[in-house]
């Protein structure tokens, strides 16, 4: 990726997210108006406890430290983290209403409103939790076959039997799913027609490798720098090599629970982005945000294999080690948690690209009806100091060069070789 790649990918300028809180200010603000008014009168949010959920995963953080630092009762709530098996999981109970919102894979929000991750459900996203901080494992068997990279992969891929070797990803419809895919296809490796995939839970990956059932995993952090400390497997390429600050888990819920609690929607909402603030404030509130989650009731894996990451300190278990300029962040003053109706839509593109949608659908009309912009915003200024861009679109380059900015979705979608 080139220098004058990752100027063009670069999040909005303060100037124009500065531009977009003005608007917001004279639109939405009396003088006066403090975080107090949202949770009082009838303002009150209509549920005072809320069951969120999360995967074990250090994107997580933000949900977390919502209500390990208190900043959900500043709104009026009380955020109760509910740990989560797997993303099916998480799906059931938020159908279910078990869950009033999650820590969750933008890519199973939206399958699910268009039935392609389960029974069809009206859903939402409240905001975006956090840019970058996946990566690809790959086995040290493939290393010891001389595979370091994309390419040589290939080369070991194409001298074997079709379906030899097997990669996993969290969820059909998922980030990690997509990740994995575009890496693969870029290579020239039909992810489908060359190779097996498999869906396997987080916290699962690593022993999964460890006994050799599969030679690749895409995942969140920590679990790929701790199959470098297992020593089962090294890091092939990060998310953000794929996509430079691209989007990754989101809070979600459904439609129907917003439409009947808007009040805590927003409470929530404001709790977490304050929590995304705080986190990236500085180093040392990301050093005590790996400690918190590192925890049993949380992540329970060692906080070395957290805190580095989180920090942007890399290496790939082949000797290279670096400071990565997009490494995991949760707020990037404002940037990260706008919900972007452009993000949205480019996972939908994916899916049509995969096969997991039969036609086209109206992407920016799916995209309007689950991202809550509205909510955002309301969170927002009830927090203060947030910066909001003046447009809902973003454009980003990716691996392959495209650009991505949500003007043609459909001949985006259908404009890659490599497709299923």
């Amino acid at each position: 990726m080139t220098q004058e790649n990752t100027k063009i990918l670069g999040q909005p300028s303060r100037r124009r997210f500065l531009v977009g809180s003005a608007a917001l200010g004279a639109s939405m603000l009396m003088p006066g108006f403090m975080n107090s008014v949202w949770a009082a009168g009838s303002d009150a949010p209509e549920k005072k406890t809320l069951r969120v959920g999360f995967i074990p995963l250090t994107d997580c953080s933000s949900v977390v430290m919502a209500a390990v630092k208190k900043f959900d009762e500043k709104y009026g709530i009380t955020i109760i983290p509910s740990k989560e098996s797997s993303w099916a999981s998480v799906r059931d109970k938020l159908v279910s209403g078990e869950l009033d919102a999650a820590h969750v894979l933008y890519g199973l929000v939206y399958g699910l409103e268009l039935g392609i991750s389960g029974p069809q459900h009206d859903m939402a996203v409240l905001m975006s939790l956090n840019n970058n901080g996946q990566a690809i494992t790959l086995s040290n068997q493939l290393k010891q076959a001389g595979v370091t990279d994309s390419a040589t992969l290939k080369k070991v891929v194409d001298a074997s039997q079709k379906g030899t070797y097997t990669f996993a990803q969290t969820f059909p419809t998922g980030t990690h799913a997509m990740w994995l895919y575009y890496w693969l296809a870029n290579a020239g490796i039909h992810p489908f027609d060359d190779v097996r995939n498999v869906v396997v839970p987080p916290p699962q990956m690593v022993m999964n490798m460890k006994i050799g059932n599969m030679s690749g995993f895409c995942v969140g952090e920590p679990w790929n720098q701790r199959a470098i400390k297992d020593g089962m497997g090294f890091t092939a390429v990060t998310s953000q090599e794929i996509w430079p600050d691209h989007p990754e888990k989101v809070l979600g819920t459904t439609a129907g629970w917003v439409t009947a609690n808007p009040n805590a929607a927003r409470a929530l909402t404001a709790a977490v982005l304050e929590a995304s603030r705080w986190i990236d404030t500085s180093d040392a509130n990301r050093i005590e945000t790996a400690q918190v989650v590192a925890g049993r009731a949380y992540i329970n894996s060692p906080v070395q294999t957290i805190q580095g990451r989180m920090l942007g300190d890399y290496e790939n278990g082949l000797g290279k080690k670096w400071k990565d300029a997009h490494g995991m962040h949760f707020f990037n003053d404002g940037a990260v948690n706008y919900p972007w109706l452009s993000d949205g839509m480019w996972f939908l593109t994916q899916h049509k690209r995969w096969g997991l949608l039969d036609k086209d659908p109206d992407y920016l009309a799916v995209a309007k009806k689950i991202n809550r912009i509205d909510v955002y915003k309301q969170a927002a200024s009830a927090v203060g100091g947030i910066n909001l861009p003046a447009s809902d679109m973003r454009s980003s380059i990716l691996l392959d060069g495209k650009v991505w900015d949500g003007s043609r979705p459909a001949e985006y979608a259908n404009s890659f070789t490599v497709k299923r």
